[in-house]
């Protein structure tokens, strides 16, 4: 199993959140990368655009499916990884890193303390 940073939470649905001041950045795991294995195409929301926590904020597709993309925390976009329009597959090759999605203002971090810390996500992992 991959190395889940320990400076982010997660959640059930596969997605990580790294807190820095009222920025949350969203991606999703390294294992969910590779179980979706090769990603052709990634749908994020426009800069600007308010998100809800527990609602969906984009796609994600891959060549054995296409998933939705959801957000513990609500807020404004105030970036999206506009690499990842020619480049998708950063999302495999380093989910964690180079390969995360948005990057969200966020008023309300309290969603974040019913999330997941790395060991008990690899745990959730582990037991299928």
């Amino acid at each position: 199993m991959s190395e889940n940073p320990t400076d982010r939470k997660y959640s059930k649905t596969q997605e990580w959140f790294k807190a820095d001041g009222d920025i949350v950045t969203i991606g999703i795991t390294q294992y969910a990368a590779d179980a979706l294995t090769d990603i052709t195409f990634v749908d994020l929301p426009e800069t600007g655009t308010t998100i809800k926590a527990a609602s969906t904020f984009g796609e994600i597709e891959s060549v054995k499916a296409t998933s939705d993309l959801y957000s513990a925390v609500g807020g404004e976009i105030v970036e999206i990884n506009g690499a990842l329009a020619d480049q998708p597959e950063l999302v495999n090759n380093d989910a964690f890193g180079e390969g995360w999605m948005v990057k969200v203002r966020v008023a309300d971090m309290s969603p974040l303390d019913g999330l997941m810390d790395a060991a008990a996500y690899e745990k959730m992992v582990s037991e299928g």
